[in-house]
């Protein structure tokens, strides 16, 4: 069992776990950080996606080790004291949710990409979501919310 600090959403956190926990089950299991969600298992749906150090990172299969002295953003940490981020008020404006399991690592992916490129195009837009697969159709409301983000900009 290692000690790991984690600073999670502004607040540093001491905890235990097996050299290979996942940082997804530690999210979820030890602290209810439970907006990323386990899809795939193997990286391959982006449903468990993070921010770390402002850069979107899928979490269900690294180990929690491996983001110590890093700062991590969950789902539940991108709403602010003034409500929620940009990039949440473009989904819900554009309704770019169905069943919701692949929407927080959506949003943290566009989240990241807006962070490093304020104006994305197509092709960086393509690629932030290649990882990210939604299965129940929302992909056209989801590409409406990143439209309404560049114009908003």
């Amino acid at each position: 069992m290692l000690s790991l600090t984690l600073k999670i959403n502004g607040a540093t956190h001491h905890l235990a776990a097996e050299s290979d926990t996942p940082l997804l089950q530690v999210l979820r299991n030890q602290l209810g950080l439970t907006g990323g969600k386990l899809g795939c298992g193997l990286e391959q749906c982006g449903a468990c996606a993070v921010l770390v150090d402002g850069e979107s990172r899928l979490s269900c299969v690294a180990a929690a080790s491996e983001f110590q002295n890093k700062d991590i953003v969950t789902i539940e940490g991108l709403a602010g004291e003034g409500g929620l981020s940009s990039v949440q008020r473009a989904f819900v404006a554009e309704t770019a949710a169905q069943c919701g399991y692949c929407t927080p690592g959506m949003i943290i992916a566009v989240t990241g990409l807006f962070r490093k490129i304020p104006q994305p195009n197509d092709a960086q837009v393509q690629d932030a979501l290649a990882d990210h697969l939604c299965r129940c159709g929302s992909h056209a409301r989801i590409l409406a919310a990143i439209d309404r983000l560049r114009r908003e900009v």
